[in-house]
């Protein structure tokens, strides 16, 4: 008799698994959350504040502005404040050089430094997007410096307000707003050059070669062409070069808003009225907040 053979238990059709073919959900990194980039932003300011930076950077402010406000007529036998004009001129010139090289120092590692230490990639496999990773970078560092030269330039608006009223703080406020988005201007431009840098070093190489270029060379290139050329060479369009440097649409934007204050500087003289509308300074200075920022955001690669 031969055995019965043995058959494989059959599992009731009920309890058997299924495996829907459903299509795999949408990856969290793929979308733009702004929450993420809220969350980087704060963890950028609180790093800030908890290294005192902020701290330093508004008492360097707020020494300064008060040395140029109060002290700045004591060649000409005067201290005090003397007249709008005079403290808004002498601070245009202040910002000019303190502002873009704080911005520059302060963004120039933001990329290439995590990349250095190693923590790029980590961020990176977190669900967030490298667009996510940079505006949260970039927000950061913009509150910080914010904060830094708003509270570093409130006691000179005080006192500007408590001396000249109204017209002391409406053109006062226009200046510190300039002033705040000359420094987004070249904190974008920070940004673009840790994207692009290998490390720190060249980061830092590249941060102070860009301030000395828009700050110093730029206008002095532009004034040499202009005297060299007895005038011939650019006499049209030499004036809209100056769109070309952030500093100098600041100093545009600073001097058309005081009539007394159109013959102080030097290239600001020969900017023709055209030139001079608040419309086309703000769109330039626009301009050198965005474009950099999406140039930073293609180049951006981990």
């Amino acid at each position: 008799m031969k055995p019965a053979a043995l058959a494989a238990p059959s599992c009731p059709a009920a309890t058997m698994p299924r495996t829907a073919a459903a299509a795999p959900p949408m990856s969290a990194a793929s979308r733009f959350s702004p929450l993420q980039v809220a969350a980087l932003a704060a963890k950028e300011l609180r790093d800030r504040l908890r290294n005192r930076w902020v701290l330093a950077v508004a008492l360097v402010f707020a020494v300064f502005s008060a040395l140029i406000t109060w002290g700045g007529g004591a060649q000409q036998g005067a201290v005090g404040l003397r007249s709008l004009e005079f403290t808004i001129t002498s601070l245009v010139s202040l910002v000019i050089y303190l502002v873009p090289l704080v911005a520059l120092l302060l963004g120039f590692d933001a990329v290439v430094g995590e990349r250095e230490r190693g923590s790029l990639d980590l961020l990176l496999a977190l669900p967030i997007t490298r667009l996510e990773l940079l505006l949260g970078k970039y927000l950061g560092l913009a509150a910080a410096l914010a904060l830094a030269m708003l509270g570093g330039l409130a006691a000179v608006g005080i006192a500007l307000g408590q001396q000249f009223g109204r017209a002391g703080w409406f053109h006062y406020g226009g200046f510190v707003l300039t002033s705040l988005l000359l420094g987004l201007a070249f904190l974008s431009l920070a940004l673009l050059l840790s994207v692009l840098a290998r490390d720190r070093t060249q980061a830092s190489g590249l941060a102070i070669a860009l301030w000395f270029l828009f700050v110093l060379v730029f206008d002095l290139a532009l004034l040499g062409l202009l005297v060299a050329s007895g005038g011939r060479w650019g006499g049209v369009w030499l004036p809209y070069l100056l769109l070309l440097n952030p500093a100098d649409v600041f100093r545009i934007l600073n001097v058309f808003s005081l009539d007394d204050m159109r013959r102080v500087f030097g290239l600001a003289a020969i900017v023709p009225p055209a030139l001079g509308q608040p419309w086309l300074l703000g769109a330039a200075m626009a301009a050198w907040i965005a474009v950099p920022l999406a140039l930073a955001s293609w180049r951006f690669k981990p």
